[in-house]
């Protein structure tokens, strides 16, 4: 095990305990053994980078339960400058909502009370085609999870709640994402093979227009998709699918040729330092950007040793190392010659229509060069080219979109050790269970503790291995972070034995659901009221399909 670094609720971040499998299957079990690999394997970034951007950061933020993100600083910048934002995430209403639905519910809410544009859907088109529910139980799951979801805060006048079934702009946007789409695909990401039926694959597509939604409906804003990691696949397609339908593709340029992502920051490192010894030359008052020729550039790069990838994966699953793209690098400025160097911007032409490509070309200020599939702009800074090229696309009646973000956070582990399932009665508790059932649950749960109460204070207790700990950092602290410090530092040094610290989490796992429960009752009328069809005429069988 490596060392282990503190939260601030006392507890420690085991991100990098070594174990086996990081697979991420949306319909598979809810496990993921080492979170640190998400960051090497699939780009997620950690969290605690972009955390000090928050306004106000909710106590799953502070205490590591949610523990990466994608792109989450533009999510953020939103927010602090009372700009629009969007949140969205969705449930598939297999069974009863539990305390782990709870985490996303309580996203959505906090993100609602900053001022976000939230959207909460029933995924039951995914339910039916994945996991052959029937429209009867879809229907009585969908209530149960919109109940609590509104018990618990969530302001249905100020946000937006949905079934993909009867959204018809969802649909519609699903059958122009799906052209952007091919089976190869969803068999590399998903594993989808022959025996996988059109459905299931339909709708995948389906959810890529829902976590695209949000900016449908207003306007292209930052938008985060709160999940837990097993997700992570469906926010990856739609993060491609969301480039792949834009009018306009812009990028970073420096000459005629072009440049994958890697051999354009090899680019800019010797731009950026041929540019800056003429600059600093007291004799040369000509412009620096003309003085640089590709073969300078190429000279330079001959000796450059560029940085090793870093070891968060920031740079992102298919990132190609510097050096592995030094050698075509070289290949390109050589072949270049004496072409100046000259940093620009690049529209190309993607799916735009006729009339849309010559609107950019009048709408590109400064100077510019105009080719058959693109447009190079010299004036123009990478942020106000995206700008740019959005809004001419809009006008055109394109979509916008911007690539959405997400947050991850951990697992619950299971009262009974493992996973939590809810396959497993006893390892969950269901935000329907009876309060006496929820405080016996957790009465017999696992703990991290010692064999006996003589070795408990002589060793102190394992908190970072106790579902019941968990319990307390998850929920039922709630914003309380002095109770989870309490906690886990009374249990490290022995002073906690398990069982006191099981009657405390219990009695509070009682009064939570009661209250719960109350506000559910009282969310009846709230939801009789929403314009949500919970009682559908769909025809259709139950079982696997």
């Amino acid at each position: 095990m490596t060392e282990e670094s503190p939260q601030t609720d006392g507890g420690t971040d085991r991100a990098d305990e070594p174990t086996a499998d990081v697979a991420l299957d949306p319909w598979g079990s809810a496990s993921v053994g080492d979170y640190a690999d998400l960051f090497a394997e699939f780009g997620i970034e950690a969290f605690e980078a972009v955390e000090d951007d928050v306004p106000d950061p909710h106590y799953l933020m502070r205490r590591g339960v949610i523990f990466g993100h994608r792109e989450y600083d533009a999510v953020a910048k939103a927010m602090a400058n009372d700009e629009p934002f969007a949140a969205l995430s969705g449930f598939m209403p297999t069974g009863d909502p539990h305390i782990g639905h709870k985490l996303v519910f309580d996203e959505l809410i906090w993100h609602q009370e900053r001022g976000g544009d939230v959207f909460g859907l029933i995924a039951d088109l995914e339910a039916h085609s994945a996991r052959g529910m029937s429209w009867p139980e879809i229907d009585e799951h969908a209530r149960d999870y919109l109940l609590s979801l509104l018990a618990l805060g969530f302001d249905p006048e100020d946000g937006t709640l949905y079934r993909q079934s009867d959204n018809r702009e969802v649909q519609d946007l699903a059958f122009e994402l799906g052209a952007k789409a091919n089976f190869s695909e969803f068999e590399a990401i998903y594993g989808f093979d022959g025996e996988t039926n059109i459905s299931h694959m339909q709708s995948v597509v389906t959810q890529t227009a829902d976590i695209l939604y949000p900016q449908l409906v207003d306007e292209p804003k930052p938008t985060v998709i709160p999940v837990g990691p097993d997700q992570d696949p469906h926010v990856r397609l739609t993060r491609d699918l969301a480039t792949r339908v834009r009018y306009f593709k812009v990028t970073e340029a420096f000459a005629s040729f072009e440049l994958t992502d890697a051999e354009r920051q090899l680019v800019r490192a010797a731009y950026d330092a041929l540019a800056g010894a003429v600059g600093d030359s007291e004799d040369d008052e000509t412009d620096p950007a003309g003085d640089v020729r590709c073969e300078d550039a190429a000279e330079w790069l001959e000796s450059y040793e560029p940085p090793e990838p870093s070891d968060d994966g920031s740079e992102g699953p298919e990132a190609t190392p510097l050096a592995d793209a030094k050698p075509t690098t070289l290949k390109k400025l050589r072949a270049a010659g004496k072409e100046p160097l000259r940093p620009r911007v690049r529209f190309f032409d993607r799916n735009a229509t006729d009339e849309a490509f010559e609107a950019l070309i009048d709408a590109v200020e400064g100077e510019k060069r105009v080719f058959e599939g693109h447009i190079d702009a010299f004036d123009l800074s990478r942020e106000a080219a995206e700008a740019l090229a959005r809004e001419v696309e809009l006008d055109h009646d394109g979509f916008g979109f911007r690539q959405p973000s997400s947050i991850y956070h951990r697992f619950m582990s299971g009262l009974t050790g493992g996973k939590m399932s809810s396959s497993i009665p006893a390892s969950h508790i269901s935000l329907l269970d009876d309060p006496e059932e929820g405080y016996e649950k957790v009465k017999a749960a696992t703990t991290g503790g010692r064999s006996t109460a003589e070795e408990q204070r002589e060793l102190g207790g394992e908190a970072d291995e106790c579902p019941v700990y968990e319990l307390y950092a998850y929920l039922l602290a709630g914003d309380d972070d002095g109770l989870t410090t309490e906690v886990y530092t009374e249990c490290v040094t022995g002073e906690r034995l398990c069982g006191g610290c099981k009657e405390q989490a219990a009695e509070l796992m009682r009064e939570f659901l009661a209250d719960h429960q109350e506000k559910r009752a009282e969310a009846e009328e709230l939801l009789a009221d929403l314009d949500i069809d919970l009682d559908s005429d769909r025809r259709g069988t139950g079982g696997e399909h």
